[in-house]
């Protein structure tokens, strides 16, 4: 899936790295096409969201890019000014995660205490929204655009490292971890993209006290990113040595966890359970 969010930070690499190729600063820049130092700056870190093709032009001509590769930055730049899906979700999701996530070609996530995003059946992500206080019109909006979200499995891997806390939370109502259990299993036993791994509340306290994050892969030579979830709304990590220190506790994790096939043979015992 294209992404305008990925296409936006690739062609604001493609603009720094042409820029120093062509041995200029800003203010170098900015001072032959008579612009601020902060509107190149806001452009080549991606703070300002639609550059036109008129201004990206102007900067290619200035660091020489011609022909083919010229063309190519062209199309990151109207591929970058379209009006995604999730921009009419923004009062139920957080448009700076999902941009990344549409684009990312894998995916490792730890969800904590609830079942990962795009595990969940409709009825628990309304559970959730419900339990978050959102109006029954706002449930709606959550799960249609969580449906939305799950639309990415048909493309990038995902592999999820699953609380057996998370499912235990809905035990009140067997019915619903029955449905959740039995659509995990069927995620990770009938897609070689997906893989799950449970970790046992027998595991006791492990490196995943510190909260859930995500971990997402791009193509094209795109660096890893980590979304890290906060109460007051998550953020978009990029330092590479922030993004190994999450990448080492995912480790942890997955050592902690039990192997996929048991993953799946405690869910089926689960739901027979119940």
């Amino acid at each position: 899936m294209t992404s305008p969010t990925v296409r936006r930070r690739r062609l604001s690499a493609e603009l720094r790295r042409h820029r120093m190729q062509a041995g200029m600063t800003l203010s170098d820049v900015a001072q032959e096409l008579e612009w601020s130092p902060a509107k190149l700056g806001h452009i080549e870190t991606g703070i300002r969201k639609w550059p036109s093709v008129m201004e990206i032009s102007a900067l290619l001509r200035l660091y020489g890019v011609t022909g083919g590769r010229r063309e190519a930055i062209l199309t990151l730049v109207r591929e970058s000014r379209l009006r995604p899906w999730w921009t009419e979700y923004e009062d139920v999701l957080s448009s700076a995660y999902v941009g990344n996530e549409a684009g990312a070609v894998a995916l490792r996530v730890y969800a904590g205490i609830l079942v990962p995003d795009l595990l969940q059946v409709p009825d628990y992500t309304a559970a959730v929204g419900r339990s978050l206080g959102r109006s029954e019109r706002s449930v709606d909006r959550m799960v249609a655009a969580y449906l939305k979200r799950q639309e990415v499995l048909e493309s990038a891997r995902l592999h999820a490292i699953l609380e057996e806390d998370a499912l235990q939370k809905i035990s009140y109502d067997r019915g619903l971890l029955r449905e959740q259990a039995e659509r995990i299993v069927e995620l990770a036993t009938g897609s070689d993209r997906v893989t799950v791994q449970l970790i046992p509340t027998s595991a006791g306290p492990h490196p995943g006290a510190a909260g859930p994050f995500t971990i997402l892969e791009f193509d094209e030579g795109e660096e890893d990113l980590v979304y890290v979830e906060a109460t007051t709304g998550g953020s978009i990590v990029e330092a590479e040595e922030a993004v190994d220190a999450c990448k080492a506790v995912w480790g942890d994790l997955a050592r902690v966890a039990v192997s996929p096939q048991t993953t799946v043979a405690i869910l089926r015992r689960m739901m027979l359970l119940t």
